[in-house]
């Protein structure tokens, strides 16, 4: 799965709030830590494996433990309707 934004939804910096949202029609999402660290990663052209693979090497951390916990909040997020595959 290449996971990318779905029409309309777009990661803004709320500067004034010094905080990162996603930004929907009529609805926004304040990403936590984790959330943003995976959503920086999102352009359309990376897949769910190349997204893991940055994030294991970032935190030298095992990436099938990353992958699920990557995994489930990709879908998870598509099922909301801010990303889709």
């Amino acid at each position: 799965m290449t996971p990318k934004f779905a029409p309309g939804v777009r990661l803004h910096e709320d500067k004034a709030r010094a905080r990162w949202i996603v930004m929907a029609p009529e609805r926004m999402f304040i990403p936590d830590e984790t959330a943003l660290e995976v959503l920086r990663l999102v352009d359309g052209a990376r897949d769910e494996a190349a997204i893991v693979t940055l994030l294991a090497e970032k935190f030298a951390a095992p990436a099938e433990e990353i992958g699920a916990d990557v995994g489930e909040m990709l879908r998870d997020l598509i099922a909301k309707g801010a990303l889709r595959e």
